[in-house]
């Protein structure tokens, strides 16, 4: 599995993840550009567009990596904040849920931002729990968490 920022070529493949969990954190591809959008997923034999080439597929920038043989199976979309970043989106495609994409990439945002927040429903927080954030409720039914850095990661769930 890999974990890595988006770049401009996910921007569709993130919208219909996020899409497919009837998620809408907003323009994806302004966060896109400014590095707040993770993907995760796998690879089916990586190539470059120079690999392509020497076979006959497009060499249109030579040397740049191609995500053409990666499926992208998950997404996250951050929302900086002064002190921390901000969880707007995290989803996985339904039939790769349960295999820790979801978790692999709040614990790299996390490693990467050292503190982010999220606000979810009752439906989602055992994830949020087994992630070890610390979870407060909110006035409307909803939840806040936080997390560090510091804090423990639990058990693989996602």
């Amino acid at each position: 599995m890999f974990v890595r920022p988006a770049d401009p070529d996910d921007a569709l493949e993130v919208r219909r993840i996020l899409d497919g969990a009837m998620l809408e954190p907003g323009a994806v591809e302004p966060r896109i550009d400014a590095g707040d959008v993770l993907v995760a997923g796998d690879r089916r034999g990586e190539s470059t567009t120079a690999d392509r080439a020497e076979s006959g597929g497009d060499s249109s920038i030579p040397g740049k990596p191609s995500h053409d043989r990666e499926r992208r199976l998950g997404a996250l979309v951050l929302e900086p904040r002064e002190r921390n970043a901000h969880v707007a989106a995290v989803a996985v495609r339904r039939r790769h849920r349960g295999r820790g994409i979801g978790t692999a990439l709040v614990e790299r945002a996390l490693e990467r931002e050292g503190r982010l927040t999220a606000t979810f429903d009752d439906r989602v927080r055992p994830f949020y729990d087994a992630l070890g954030f610390r979870v407060q409720s909110l006035d409307d039914g909803r939840y806040r968490g936080v997390a560090t850095a510091d804090d423990r990661i639990g058990d693989t769930v996602g």
